[in-house]
């Protein structure tokens, strides 16, 4: 039990500071990047399910 304490604690204290460091030095998204990106999504979703669903029904 103490292991996983150890190990969860290092996980938040790290995305802890890598978010800080995003935060600070990251690029800021244009609305032209975001439309951009938010095109492929639900395409991207849909095609994510159904591999999951093959894998699902196939492979176990």
């Amino acid at each position: 039990m103490g292991n996983l304490l150890t190990i969860l604690v290092i996980l938040f204290v790290s995305l802890f500071v890598i978010v800080t460091l995003v935060e600070k030095f990251g690029k800021k998204a244009e609305d032209q990047d975001l439309s951009k990106y938010s095109r492929w999504i639900y395409p991207l979703m849909a095609v994510m399910l159904v591999a999951y669903l093959i894998k699902y029904f196939f492979m176990s």
